[in-house]
């Protein structure tokens, strides 16, 4: 067979594989030998794309231009999208692109429509470290299990710390944020508070004493702010615009990028929320929300095996409640093979093979694809910018042809939106106006607090009490004008009755009841990872 008769086949090969019939994303072209065929139009289908997926190459060869491209038509589509912006560089989808000589170059080329275009954007932070709106999650709405398992605590560990919920709802003491959960340990291994889990078991000091460090530790991260109220509502991140189109929600990450716990907490939480709250749907014509979560190997370095696990449960079985997750990283290898495995849809942009690790890492990235007429270890090295390899998985489920791809530009600005653009984006959130402004209200610190400062008032009144009665008898004594001092346990009835009166009564124990009573019946686990919400 000729050259070109080959060329030809492959080009048919791959015209057909990506030929479609349902609604698609369209990520470019597909290129035989050095040219694109335009013809053969690379692309996903929507319905995919809750498949997972992986986006990979080395810096500075287009994973955040391709991530553009991929949100641009989801938003396009009705499906909202979610995006970890780690260096701040996709806040230009809320602006038009300018077009060029360039552009107009690869979209010639590419036979395909292009029109400059904003796109709806929300700014999201953690906590407060950025523009936008601030993401925290209640201590309580978090859970013990997954506290737990961002703590890195064994089984005996997450076990106490487990019962330290248990009976902090049961005393109605609102956990909300690290402070409350660190006064209640320190609460139950005081001297007023050892006898409080007696029955249950108690709770060791020495165990007590690593979760409190690595509470100090979790907040030294950003846990400080993360956690608290107003908590985020996931259900937020689902949103459409009048006209149809998907909210893009930017989680802006300059601020955190060197405390990659605090995000993985992060994104633990939210999958939780969204599997427990999101009702199964099955396989839909299209995802409710895509997450597209950059630079990936934050997430996964130096991670605990419960981490790990979680992640892993999350991508398996979040599937079928309509949201896809695609993992942004520079080589597959960053991502575990448990998670891996679960990415039918798959981008690979050009890699180095300057070192042995590099060249390890190609042949591993190589062995993950399907069997291609190219040699893809000679294709990934010499890959263009704004080239791919790409594999997805088509509307029967199978794998498509691999194919290299020239990609689309973005039809948004490339790189950082204007200040005046993200002033003007803020401004008009509405999710500004309700997660801005950081409450702080009367929680479990506050309550036992409290209560300790009325109990020291009350026994220092009884002692006062008991010092006035002894002084009166042995004055009367010695005056002999009184009979001899009643019994010990007759005198001191009435006394311990107006004390527990006065314990009732008091302000800290009446919010303790009034507390007690909201929580009845509230709390039931919330998915495999044992989140629970405080409405």
């Amino acid at each position: 067979m000729s050259e070109q008769s080959s060329t030809s086949t492959q080009a048919d090969r791959l015209r057909e594989g990506y030929a479609f019939t349902g609604p698609s994303i369209t990520l470019g072209g597909a290129v035989v030998g050095q040219d694109v065929v335009p013809e053969a139009v690379v692309r996903i289908p929507l319905a995919s794309m809750n498949r997972h997926g992986l986006v990979a190459g080395a810096t500075g060869t287009g994973k955040t231009v391709t991530l553009q491209v991929l949100a641009e038509q989801l938003s396009d589509a009705g499906v909202p999208v979610f995006l970890a912006d780690v260096k701040g560089d996709l806040t230009g989808l809320a602006g038009p692109a300018t077009g060029g000589a360039k552009i107009e170059e690869r979209m010639t080329g590419l036979a395909q429509d292009w029109t400059p275009a904003a796109y709806p954007v929300e700014l999201l932070n953690l906590g407060g470290h950025g523009v936008g709106a601030p993401v925290r999650a209640t201590v309580t709405g978090f859970g013990p299990t997954l506290l737990a398992k961002v703590l890195r605590l064994n089984k005996t560990q997450e076990s106490s710390l487990g019962l330290v919920f248990h009976w902090a709802d049961q005393q109605g003491l609102a956990l909300l944020d690290l402070k409350d959960l660190t006064a209640v340990i320190q609460h139950l291994v005081s001297d007023e508070g050892k006898g409080d889990l007696k029955d249950l078991g108690g709770l060791a000091t020495s165990t007590a004493g690593v979760i409190l460090r690595e509470l100090v530790a979790l907040s030294a991260a950003g846990g400080d702010v993360f956690f608290g109220e107003p908590e985020f509502e996931p259900e937020d991140l689902l949103r459409t615009t009048a006209d149809g189109k998907g909210v893009i929600s930017l989680l802006e990450l300059p601020g955190v990028q060197d405390k990659p716990v605090l995000f993985s907490t992060f994104l633990m939480w939210l999958l939780a929320e969204l599997f427990a709250d999101l009702p199964e749907v099955g396989n839909p014509d299209k995802p409710r929300l895509v997450f597209f979560f950059d630079e990936a190997h934050l997430l996964f370095d130096d991670a605990s095996d419960a981490f790990l696990t979680a992640v892993e449960q999350a991508v398996r079985l979040i599937r079928s409640k309509g949201v896809g997750v695609f993992f942004v990283t520079q080589t597959p290898t960053d991502v575990p093979d448990p998670v891996l495995a679960q990415l039918g849809n798959r981008v690979q942009h050009a890699l180095r093979a300057h070192t042995p690790n590099d060249a390890k890492a190609l042949r591993a990235t190589v062995s993950t694809f399907p069997t291609s007429d190219d040699d893809l270890a000679e294709v990934l090295t010499s890959l263009r910018t704004g080239e791919a390899v790409v594999t997805v998985l088509g509307e029967e489920g199978a794998p498509t042809p691999v194919a290299r791809t020239m990609l689309r530009a973005p039809q948004a600005r490339i790189g950082p939106a204007d200040e005046e653009v993200l002033r003007t984006v803020v401004a008009g959130s509405s999710l500004t106006a309700r997660y801005g402004e950081a409450l702080d209200r009367e929680s479990a610190q506050e309550v036992l607090a409290q209560r300790m400062q009325e109990t020291a008032r009350a026994l220092e009144q009884e002692a006062q009490r008991t010092a006035a009665e002894r002084t009166a008898g042995d004055r009367a004594e010695d005056d002999g004008r009184v009979a001899p001092r009643p019994s010990r346990g007759s005198r001191r009835a009435p006394q311990e009755e107006g004390m527990m009166d006065q314990v009732l009564g008091s302000s800290a124990v009446r919010s303790m009841l009034r507390s007690a009573g909201t929580v009845i019946g509230r709390e039931v686990t919330r998915s495999i990872f044992g989140t629970r919400r405080r409405r």
